[in-house]
């Protein structure tokens, strides 16, 4: 299981190694991370603490393997990469068992991460064949004034060092659609895991290590985000920066100078309901999306604006569906486990009193065993309380009763945050007309919010992110055009 087997070599003791230079290696800081269990609340894994020393000697050899990488041919790159992600489903147990115990994800959703993250890597590589295979032929005689003298060609060039900073909630995944992305382009990469999810990651690395990538091009450095998290992201040796999480990534954007950046960070994810919504569907769609992984997603349904006529069919309906999930353990495959730190389990409990303060009503009793809190269902949440607008990361869905389509679309579009959200209606027309005037990246029709499947466009507005994701358009984010123009002595004309 974790840290034996194949995976022995990358752990040292009871620290695990970074990785470096085809590499595991120890930190020379002598210094390690605890990484905590959220269900016990005791330590489960130590990680090394990098320096920055350690991080400059990695941007230096990615930079040279970078090199030698963009010349490989473009179905070598392919081939590695369907070879890593054949390694990675095969050893999904013990990837499964660190998320487990990092991030107390449900055994059978842990499972399930490591084996998307195996298809998302090969259709990566598939993708990456045909995009990178094509270029463009121009001519210059399409443009007012000028003769056929001139033939342009364009093509797709690496950018050079990717530098991927994942998520806790999907440490194995989101890294993955960084890192298959970058290297089917021809990049280096250098991934700095969270804190919560780096072990699952430093084994997800060592699958790309087992399938043979050159020394170097991939690169896993763990520490502390004081001592190497500004060092990274203003790094001159990075030329591309791929974020996923919170408020942090707003910071980097403003420190990280020019180079491409491509963050999502975050959502309120508003759940528009009209009085002619399947309520049956609707129930479901909403305690899916709302409380699977224990509310710990970007795309999690955040709040509900239901039409007053049907809120309380709706409410009751819910509140049946939140009756029957699951409370505990991750080994258990609960539906709800413990969430990711005691930090967390406190943000969350401060939005729940302000709710209580302010009168909402509890549908639930509130209940909370150190990071384990139940589900929650809040009905008749009002605008001035923090639940509204803030996003909990956890069990607790806000219920905000509505007299208009208007009146929830102001409310969509009046939070700072525009990830994605959802119109539920029997009316594709209506759900059309809402869809286009919510201020998200995406509009879900009569469904749950969701990221995939991966290879969709997934990009968010306002302080949700910056550029697109998916794997087309990280392909091609992770790229720059390069054009070499022919210039001709006279004019000419194929088959003039």
């Amino acid at each position: 299981m974790a840290g034996n087997g194949v995976f022995a070599e990358i752990i040292d003791g009871e620290v695990f190694k970074y990785y470096c230079e085809g590499e595991w290696k120890k930190s020379t800081s002598g210094k390690s991370v605890a990484i905590v269990n959220p269900t016990t609340r005791k330590t489960q894994y130590k990680v090394q603490a990098c320096t920055q020393e350690e991080v400059n000697k990695v941007m230096e050899i990615a930079k040279a393997a970078q090199k030698t990488w963009a010349k490989t041919p473009l179905w070598k790159r392919a081939e590695l990469l369907h070879k890593a992600a054949a390694i990675l489903k095969e050893h999904k147990a013990p990837i499964a068992e660190c998320l487990i115990k990092e991030i107390a994800k449900p055994a059978k959703d842990a499972v399930t991460e490591v084996v998307r993250s195996g298809d998302l890597v090969s259709y990566t590589a598939e993708e990456g064949v045909r995009i990178l295979g094509e270029g463009k032929f121009l001519v210059s005689d399409s443009f007012p004034g000028n003769e056929r003298t001139k033939y342009c060609l364009t093509s797709k060039i690496p950018l050079g060092v990717i530098l991927a900073i994942p998520p806790f909630n999907y440490p194995v995944n989101l890294a993955v659609s960084k890192i298959a992305p970058a290297l089917i382009a021809g990049n280096a990469l250098v991934l700095k895991p969270p804190t919560q999810g780096a072990v699952a990651c430093l084994h997800m690395v060592h699958c790309f290590h087992l399938a043979g990538f050159p020394k170097g091009l991939i690169s896993c450095v763990t520490g502390k985000g004081s001592e190497i998290g500004d060092f990274l992201t203003m790094h001159p040796g990075v030329n591309c920066i791929s974020f996923t999480g919170g408020d942090t990534g707003i910071a980097i954007s403003k420190k990280a100078g020019m180079v491409p950046l491509q963050m999502e960070l975050g959502g309120k994810d508003a759940c528009i309901v009209l009085e002619d919504a399947d309520l049956d569907l609707t129930a479901g769609n909403i305690v899916k999306g709302g409380f699977s992984y224990s509310g710990q997603r970007c795309t999690a349904v955040k709040v509900v604006l239901v039409m007053e006529s049907v809120a309380n069919a709706l409410v009751e309906k819910v509140n049946a569906k939140v009756a029957k999930l699951t409370v505990g353990p991750p080994e258990d495959n609960c539906d709800i486990t413990p969430v990711v730190s005691e930090s967390s389990a406190n943000f969350i409990e401060g939005l729940v009193m302000d709710a209580k303060e302010k009168d909402a009503t509890f549908c639930q009793p509130y209940k909370r065993e150190g990071n384990l809190i139940w589900p929650l269902l809040l009905d008749n949440v009002r605008p001035d309380m923090r639940i509204a607008w803030e996003e909990p990361f956890g069990p607790v869905l806000p219920v905000i009763r509505i007299n208009s389509v208007e009146e929830g679309i102001h409310h969509c579009n009046a939070s700072n945050f525009g990830l994605q959200g959802c119109v539920f209606t029997k009316d594709i027309n209506k759900a059309i007309l809402i869809s286009d005037a919510m201020e998200t990246g995406t509009v879900q029709i009569n469904s749950a919010p969701a990221r995939g499947p991966d290879h969709f466009p997934f990009q968010g507005l306002k302080d949700s992110g910056i550029g697109s994701q998916g794997i087309t358009n990280s392909i091609n984010m992770m790229t720059k055009v390069k054009t070499t123009v022919i210039n001709l002595p006279t004019p000419t004309y194929t088959m003039g």
